[in-house]
């Protein structure tokens, strides 16, 4: 009795042989599965960017873009990262195995491939990325930006938000920003630090190790507006309105044609009248006001 082709999931088959995927896709389609088809590791690659699968079946050796140069590359795009790929070898070396490990696999069978097994490995990790999958949209939804990084300050999963808010200020191995990873590696910093880019602002805040929340902020409120809700001078409220743009003491001298001397002076009755002790925390505080 055949079933719906996408009732049970979409998986990917990678492989250069024929004869196997055909034997692999003739067996998933009667589980039920909707099934591709990629024979080579770009394909796939192609693939995954128009209809990204459920889980990917991928052949370990193969010409061209091997099956770990694919997996590796799937891994370091955000979009992609999550999928579970398992790995198919005829290989039963150890040292191949771990390698696929090493470039991100989740799980491996060998070939020739027993159905039972591999429909076991599938049913598993695909319930565990939809698991993940509803937890970050269920995130999401609720307006929530959260991201996770890893001792190298790599983004390890966000949520749809978080993806959208830093895909344009992390590097091609997807990387906090330079500014970001400093702030982390300060332990005594403020648990929120503001980054400008682009006209806009995002303040990432500490959630616990390895783990921040992102606020973007579309627009600085002007110098009278700071004036009027935190109750400054017009100096004082020009310096923080600088300061919350990232500049130096050095640079808002320049602009306002006073000595960076004076400038300190001006911050430090800022710093008073907002309550805080440090340039982050001020414009933290800026940031978290409406502007106008």
């Amino acid at each position: 009795m055949n079933l719906h082709k996408d009732e049970r999931g979409t998986i990917l088959l990678v492989d250069d042989a024929p004869d196997n995927l055909r034997v692999l896709h003739d067996a998933l389609q009667q589980q039920g599965y909707r099934v591709l088809v990629s024979t080579d590791g770009q394909s796939a690659l192609d693939s995954v960017q128009l209809m990204p699968p459920d889980v990917i079946i991928l052949d370990a050796r193969m010409p061209g873009i091997d099956g770990f140069e694919t997996c590796k590359r799937l891994k370091n795009d955000l979009t992609t990262r999550d999928i579970p790929v398992i790995f198919m070898t005829g290989l039963s070396d150890t040292e191949y195995i771990v390698q696929g490990f090493q470039a991100g696999g989740v799980d491996y069978v060998t070939k020739p491939v027993v159905i039972e097994e591999l429909l076991v490995r599938i049913t598993t990790h695909m319930q565990r990325a939809q698991l993940v999958t509803h937890t970050r949209s269920a995130i999401d939804s609720a307006g929530r930006a959260i991201l996770a990084f890893d001792s190298g300050y790599a983004i390890t999963w966000a949520t749809p938000l978080a993806q959208r808010l830093v895909q344009s200020v992390v590097d091609a191995r997807d990387q906090l920003p330079p500014p970001v990873r400093q702030w982390l590696k300060d332990k005594d910093a403020d648990p929120s630090f503001p980054l400008w880019h682009q006209g806009e602002r995002l303040l990432f805040t500490r959630i616990e190790p390895g783990l921040l929340s992102i606020q973007r902020h579309a627009a600085q409120a002007e110098p009278e507006a700071l004036a009027r809700i935190f109750q400054l001078t017009a100096r004082e409220a020009e310096s923080l309105y600088w300061v919350a743009l990232g500049k130096t003491n050095k640079e808002i001298g320049e602009i306002l044609q006073i000595s960076p001397r004076t400038v300190n002076k001006h911050l430090e009755h800022v710093f008073e009248k907002l309550g805080v002790e440090t340039r982050t925390a001020a414009a933290a505080l800026v940031l978290s006001r409406p502007s106008g």
